[in-house]
């Protein structure tokens, strides 16, 4: 009887450590499947970055941002000194710079379909008109002409009710418009005499 109890012993240690290995290889087998050929993480892995990786993205992302918005704080390098307007026919923003070459505020315009040619203007004594009718039909607000173009007059307004050109603009029309609050600062700010400065 003795000898029975050992082996059956024996045999129940032998079952458990096969059950044990069996364990272990299953474990090794799922780990195999969660990663990719030659030990890189597979779709499984990649599908849901860490939390670290994440935030670093987002870090990167607004500091991109901050970047850009640090590059069109300032006027663009070649427009000239003093006091002035600074329009950018490339970025389509317009720049109000005082005479401490401090920027006293930037923000983006829609052109006409005339561009005038870079270049340094002057506002004359009758280019500004506080109210009328745009070429394109939309009554406008605080215009403030520079220039002339082939016969069409180009300068910057707002349209009264705030909003802004959709699509391509109207043939023949020189308005380069804001919303209503931008209109309003270059409407101050832009008086008889003050230099525009139209660059690339």
């Amino acid at each position: 009887m003795a000898r029975n109890s050992a082996g059956t012993f024996v045999a129940g240690l032998t079952a458990a450590a096969l059950a044990v290995v069996g364990f272990l290889a299953y474990q090794a087998s799922a780990a195999q499947d969660r990663r990719g050929p030659a030990g890189e993480p597979g779709a499984a892995a990649s599908a849901s970055p860490s939390p670290g990786a994440a935030r670093k993205d987002a870090q990167a992302r607004e500091d991109r941002e901050k970047s850009r918005e640090r590059e069109e704080a300032a006027p663009p390098a070649g427009s000239g000194a003093g006091e002035r307007v600074v329009y950018s026919l490339r970025g389509d923003r317009v720049w109000l710079v005082g005479a401490n070459e401090r920027v006293t505020r930037t923000y983006r315009v829609v052109p006409g379909a005339v561009d005038p040619l870079p270049g340094e203007y002057t506002v004359s004594e009758g280019g500004r008109t506080e109210r009328v009718t745009g070429s394109d039909g939309v009554p406008v607000a605080h215009v403030v002409l520079f220039t002339q173009v082939d016969g069409v007059v180009v300068g910057f307004s707002a349209a009264v009710d705030g909003s802004l050109p959709e699509g391509p603009p109207k043939e023949g029309t020189g308005g380069i418009r804001s919303r209503a609050a931008d209109g309003e600062a270059m409407w101050r700010f832009a008086t008889a005499g003050t230099k525009v400065v139209v660059v690339p």
